[in-house]
């Protein structure tokens, strides 16, 4: 089955990844007008002391994936365990729910229950919940954990902030970042920025762009580990069944070997009768 769903997870991946970059590009191209007032946007403000955090966890529902589920759990543990203040989670996949239920941890929110192929809308209310316990306080900054899908034989476990937005590219510290494709890197363009005139105003486009960028990184983080998910269970079924294949091979050799045994010692016990037989009628 993962086989079947691996290419429409990857699709799914590799179409949502210009609608974010194009929105974070117009983001950061809101923040160079002259005037603008991208920066005093809530969800762009960075608390000067951080007294707790939120960590959205995505994991699978089921297991026969590898080590899939092991690396990012493990890497969510070591960033729990690497921070000085409270740590809460909001979980998507029951394996991630489980283990922090066993391990004791603040578990806020559960959204295990999502389709196998979940649409932009399945993961607004975990968006909703993130940016609304941000907005409050109750989180200064919100975390993601999820697996990077590279290709089929690489997903790449991440640790990266939601929230507050960063509206300059760069990476985070400690996190696991895969830089892009050569192909792919453009140089920045040289000479003074373009100064538009917006409508309806710029305040109104920010409001809209804003939130609309965290609940679209939260559906790609979704949309990745569910690719890295389905790939990483094809690897593993394919494993287990070339290891199963393995296994059958030894033991059909085991067992004809075991069969010539007894026909070669069947066979002696007859060519020594024979000749018993023989000796005694020359007597």
């Amino acid at each position: 089955m993962s086989a079947s769903r691996v290419v429409k997870a990857q699709q799914a991946t590799l179409a949502t990844r210009p609608y974010a970059t194009k929105a974070r590009e117009v983001l950061q191209h809101l923040a160079a007008q002259p005037g603008s007032v991208v920066g005093g946007h809530s969800l762009l403000q960075r608390r000067e002391t951080v007294g707790s955090m939120l960590v959205v966890l995505f994991t699978s529902n089921r297991g026969l994936c590898g080590a899939y589920n092991t690396n990012i759990l493990r890497a969510a543990m070591n960033f729990r365990r690497a921070q000085t203040v409270p740590v809460r989670f909001v979980t998507v996949g029951s394996k991630g729910r489980d283990l922090l239920l066993r391990l004791r941890q603040d578990l806020a929110a559960d959204f295990s229950n999502l389709p196998p192929l979940p649409a932009f809308l399945d993961i607004l209310p975990a968006g909703r919940l993130v940016i609304e316990d941000f907005l409050s306080g109750l989180a200064d900054e919100v975390w993601l954990a999820y697996t990077s899908y590279v290709n089929t034989l690489h997903q790449v476990p991440k640790l990266e902030r939601l929230l507050p937005l960063q509206v300059e590219r760069r990476h985070e510290p400690g996190a696991a970042q895969i830089e892009d494709a050569p192909e792919r890197r453009h140089p920045p363009a040289e000479g003074p920025a373009r100064v538009y005139t917006y409508e309806p105003s710029q305040k109104e486009i920010v409001d809209i762009i804003v939130p609309r960028l965290v609940e679209v990184q939260l559906y790609q983080a979704l949309l990745e580990s569910l690719a890295s998910e389905h790939a990483a269970r094809m690897v593993a079924m394919r494993s287990a069944t070339d290891n199963a294949n393995d296994l059958l091979n030894t033991l059909q050799l085991t067992y004809n070997k075991a069969r010539q045994l007894s026909i070669t010692s069947d066979l002696l016990d007859i060519v020594g009768g024979v000749n018993a037989l023989a000796a005694q009628a020359e007597r």
